[in-house]
This record gives C-alpha cells, sequence and structure tokens, in this order.
C-alpha cells in the first residue's frame, strides 16, 4: 500500500528495549565520550543509529518525528550529524569553564619544569587565591597523564587580554603574568604590539618625549597595519605630541572650567538669560 508509513513499520527497525524486562544492564564500559554523562551519550548513540537506520530504508523524516515524538528540529539534528559525537553540547561537555581555569596556566607550566604531585601543585596555587577543591586540580592532572593529546587551559578572554597589556606589568598577579605569557607566545604579533604600547606608556608617564622618533620608528618595522596609522597620524603633529609627551602642563584645568559652564548652563536652561549665567559662572570661579 501507498501513503505514510504506519507504526507498525517504523517499529520493525526499533529495537525492542521493553521485551528485556527488568534484566540488570551491563555495566557501562569507558569509553573517549564527549559527553560528561555516560549514559546521556548511550541514549543519544541509540537514537542516532535508530534514526540513520529508518532514513536508509526510506521513512521520512516526518514519519520519524511523528513515530519518536520529536520535533522537525531534532529529527534533522540527528540525520545531519554524520556520528553521534556532532550532537554533544552545553551542560554535557567536558570542557565547561572552572574555578580551576584562571591557574591552569601555572599547572601546565608546573608540569612541563616536571612538578606532577597534584597535592604540591594545589598546596602552590591556594595562596595565589584557587578556592576550588583539592580533587579538581587532581582530576586535571589526571586527565593530563591518561589524555593522547595534551590538555590545555581555556584562552582567556580578549577583553582580559587587553586589561592585563594596558596595565603595568608590577600590578597584575602572578597568575595573570603567567596567562598573558602563554598567550604572547602563542601569537608574535601581539607580542611585539604589547612591547610598543608598555613602550608608549613608559614615554607618557615618565615624560619621555625625545623618545618618540625612535618609537615611530620601531612600530613601522613591524607588520601592525593599525599601529601604522596611528604612528602616520602622531606624526603629522609630531612637534605637539611630543611637547605634550614632555612638557608638565596640559589642558586639563581648562577642561575642567569649560565642563562647569555646560553643568551651569544645563541647570538655568529656560530660566534666565545670559547676564545672570554671565554672575554664577564669575562668582564661582
Amino acid at each position: 500500500m501507498g501513503g505514510h508509513p504506519t507504526p507498525q513499520s517504523l517499529r520493525v527497525l526499533v529495537p525492542n528495549t521493553e521485551a528485556k524486562g527488568n534484566e540488570p544492564s551491563p555495566p557501562e564500559e569507558k569509553t573517549d565520550s564527549p559527553w560528561r554523562s555516560e549514559r546521556f551519550a548511550n541514549r543519544v548513540r541509540a537514537r542516532h543509529a535508530t534514526v540513520h537506520a529508518l532514513l536508509e530504508a526510506g521513512h521520512s523524516r516526518r514519519s520519524i518525528g511523528r513515530q519518536f515524538r520529536m520535533t522537525n528540529r531534532t529529527v534533522k539534528s540527528f540525520a545531519d550529524a554524520a556520528k553521534p559525537e556532532d550532537l554533544f553540547r552545553g551542560q554535557w561537555q567536558h570542557n565547561r569553564s572552572s574555578v580551576l581555569d584562571e591557574y591552569k596556566p601555572y599547572l601546565d607550566e608546573r608540569w612541563d619544569e616536571g612538578c606532577t604531585n597534584a597535592w604540591k601543585l594545589w598546596e602552590e596555587i591556594v595562596p595565589l587565591g584557587y578556592r576550588g577543591s583539592y580533587g579538581r586540580v587532581s582530576a586535571y592532572l589526571r586527565e593530563k597523564r591518561t589524555s593522547p593529546r595534551p590538555v590545555t587551559a581555556q584562552p582567556p578572554a580578549p577583553r582580559m587580554v587587553t586589561i592585563w597589556i594596558l596595565s603595568r606589568p608590577e600590578t597584575l598577579t602572578e597568575t595573570e603574568q603567567l596567562r598573558l605569557k602563554a598567550v604572547l607566545a602563542n601569537c608574535p604579533e601581539l607580542d611585539a604590539l604589547t612591547g610598543h604600547v608598555r613602550s608608549f606608556a613608559q614615554m607618557l608617564t615618565e615624560r619621555q618625549g625625545e623618545r618618540l622618533p625612535q618609537w615611530l620608528d620601531a612600530v613601522r618595522q613591524d607588520d601592525l597595519p593599525s599601529l601604522h596609522s596611528l604612528a602616520a597620524g602622531i606624526d603629522r603633529d609630531r612637534d605637539a605630541v611630543i611637547a605634550g609627551l614632555t612638557l608638565p602642563w596640559n589642558s586639563g584645568v581648562v577642561e575642567g572650567h569649560v565642563y562647569r559652564i555646560e553643568m551651569l548652563k544645563r541647570q538655568m536652561f529656560g530660566r534666565a538669560g545670559f547676564d545672570l549665567l554671565r554672575k554664577r559662572v564669575l562668582l564661582a570661579s
């Protein structure tokens, strides 16, 4: 008969798990599953195999969705996934953020130095601010011992890296310095940018404007287009920039008076004329 397949025809390819009764299930084997819960992983694997078996048998996605009470989007996800591992996401993933992430660069460095004792490393990171358990440290190191590929910490957010670069090096904690060092080691362009930023900050804070020409030459030698445009803008007004980096005077006082006058204008808007505004400005000086 033509038309849509019946539920009975769909069940032919579906394993009958109810017929097994209450037989005890065999213990779950340890696998390299990307899921935190092996029970969840097994359910997804079984459903993935069933959906693909029905599709190969000629059943439509809509009929499969009706049989298993799945939405079209869910059926599409199973059908489009070449293997069950393509479906994991969210809370079932291993690579979720944890309180240990901030200290993983330190652990990695100490691991590379030959220190593999979990208890000792836990004692070392507690004074650095770690508030997690020893078990979390032990699990991370155990994964490093057994994983076929090296386990590394998640990269920090770009905003955090920017804060580290713009901060004085001596104000960064030991953990922050290690994480920044790891980031710069993997990105030569960012390492060069950090050097130029800190060199300019030193000129600015220590009034060393005479170093500006050397700084501009050093910037042009690196392949950093964003800094090249900045250097070109500074070069067009080099004398003024050198004066600003050298002389102790600035326009801060003038800007303060301008801001105060604007505040008075907003307070008196629609209430009085220029004469009263003039008196208030002069009396407040």
